[in-house]
């Protein structure tokens, strides 16, 4: 059940952008955030259930889980201008070039998959593949949100996109 459940907060995601740059439905608009909210779920559910395993090494693993969360938070939530990012239309903007979107269009995604890889290491095969899926969906939104989404969101993308990398930061401006 999570599987589809997974699946359903990035179609959500999706649809979410589509909208904010091509439809621009009103009753669309909390798509975000119910993805948001199923995903926190999820890994709500991972984690209780390696707890409720009991007492185990395994359980270490949630404390760099922890800490790739929080990254994720940071990533969506704190680097990026909220207002500009979540609440205005989709029209025009430019891209965010400070602090780690300087150094990477799509920051979030290694969070996202660090959060996942410990949340499964530390509560089962299941779950470990489970997150490895979401990863693979996130690593297809970010692609689609790169190629498609942003082009038409921000009048600087083509630009930003010639200058940082898309998700591991290399090269001497990844150094600066």
């Amino acid at each position: 059940m999570e599987w589809l459940a997974g699946a359903l907060a990035f179609a959500l995601f999706f649809l979410y952008d589509w909208n904010r740059v091509f439809w621009k439905k009103k009753w669309m608009k909390p798509f975000f955030s119910a993805g948001c909210v199923i995903l926190i779920v999820i890994g709500g559910k991972e984690a209780a259930e390696s707890v409720a395993a009991g007492p185990s090494l395994r359980l270490l693993w949630l404390a760099p889980a922890a800490v790739s969360l929080w990254a994720l938070i940071y990533a969506l939530f704190f680097a990026l201008p909220f207002e500009d990012t979540y609440r205005k239309e989709a029209e025009g903007h430019k891209v965010c070039r400070t602090g780690i979107y300087g150094k990477s269009r799509h920051p979030g995604i290694l969070a996202f998959f660090f959060c996942f890889l410990f949340l499964g290491l530390a509560a089962g095969e299941r779950q470990l593949a489970q997150g490895m899926f979401f990863s693979a969906l996130n690593l297809l939104y970010g692609w689609y949100q790169d190629r498609i989404i942003f082009v038409k969101e921000f009048s600087d993308y083509e630009e930003y996109r010639r200058d940082v990398p898309f998700l591991i930061p290399v090269g001497r401006k990844a150094m600066r």
